[in-house]
């Protein structure tokens, strides 16, 4: 992927405010304090586009960020010769949509119950341009039940799903792999889906997240 250029549209409190260009949306979900917001920020290569609250837990707003990019068109022919890589990139637009967080241990009951109608309302309204769920976990721990209950949530939505294991960078490099394992056991033992490390320092995760994302674009 090639991003263009990238902007935050609106943070929505309503359907009424949510984009209507029917353009692909990538949705973001995840615990309080997963990183939805540095993951957006890598990808991009941008360091503040993507915001993050200044008090976890009490975000009950979705973000939209409006991504301007190009991918690479795939050869039709062997007959077609491709002059340059700059003929060979479609205009690819989409939207990066941050769920709120969810599972803050200061939450109370009442507030926890308000993010889960958050996302399931915004699911409910837009499911025809949903085109991707990310659901980042963190890498260091074993997913706790609000992460299992979402898994399931999000499965249950017959949506296509990809599983970020993200903050790699806080265990060592060579742990990375099994790390990534133990957490597809426990959420996925069927291992159809694509779980991924991420880091938004060790940027050498970077491509490996754009190759999964483009396949839904």
């Amino acid at each position: 992927m090639k991003v263009k250029n990238s902007e935050f549209t609106i943070s929505a409190v309503k359907e009424s405010q949510y984009p209507k260009d029917g353009l692909p949306q990538i949705v973001l979900v995840g615990k309080s304090n997963v990183g939805k917001s540095s993951f957006i920020n890598t990808l991009i290569n941008r360091k503040n586009l993507a915001r993050t609250s200044s008090a976890p837990g009490k975000t009950r707003l979705i973000n939209f960020y409006k991504i301007y990019g190009a991918t690479e068109l795939n050869k039709k022919s062997e007959d077609v010769e491709v002059e340059n890589s700059t003929n060979n990139l479609q205009d690819t637009n989409f939207y990066f949509v941050d769920l709120p967080g969810y599972g803050y241990s200061k939450m109370s009951q009442k507030e926890q119950i308000e993010v889960g109608r958050f996302i399931e309302d915004y699911f409910k309204k837009k499911n025809k341009e949903i085109t991707l769920v990310i659901f980042l976990v963190d890498i260091r721990h074993n997913p706790t039940e609000d992460d299992k209950l979402m898994y399931d949530y999000i499965i249950k939505q017959n949506i296509p799903c990809i599983v970020i294991a993200n903050k790699a960078d806080k265990i060592a490099k060579t742990k990375v792999d099994d790390e990534v394992q133990k957490i597809q056991q426990y959420l996925n033992p069927l291992h159809d889906l694509h779980f991924l490390p991420f880091s938004s320092e060790r940027k050498i995760y970077t491509e490996q997240a754009w190759s999964e994302i483009e396949k839904y674009l």
